[in-house]
């Protein structure tokens, strides 16, 4: 996988800007909690590309980038989670989970449904 670091708040409207022509995913990571480590190993093992190679995942790693996370959770009207998965499309969150309701299965279809 080839996470696109989040670092800056400024991304998060580059990203918006790229949702309008194709869905992002947002992985929101907390380096301390071991649920957001197993979580991340699923996502990592199993994003296999192909269908959803061309999609873009953004990571962030919320413990170094509070300030980013909470523009997220504003941003797009979600409750802040970790680990949290989001994926956007035409600018507005159309997905989140997080903890154990993240499934990279859910996710793939979700983003089969979105571009299709």
């Amino acid at each position: 996988m080839n996470w696109i670091n989040l670092t800056s708040k400024n991304q998060i409207e580059n990203l918006i800007t790229e949702s309008i022509t194709e869905p992002v995913v947002i992985f929101k990571h907390s380096t301390s909690c071991s649920i957001s480590r197993a979580t991340l190993d699923r996502l990592e093992r199993n994003w296999k590309g192909g269908e959803i190679a061309h999609i873009k995942p953004y990571f962030l790693d919320l413990l170094s980038y509070r300030e980013i996370s909470n523009s997220i959770a504003e941003t797009f009207a979600v409750e802040h989670q970790s680990p949290q998965v989001l994926i956007i499309s035409n600018g507005k969150s159309v997905y989140d989970r997080s903890h154990f309701q993240i499934s990279f299965a859910d996710v793939q279809n979700e983003l089969k449904a979105i571009t299709t």
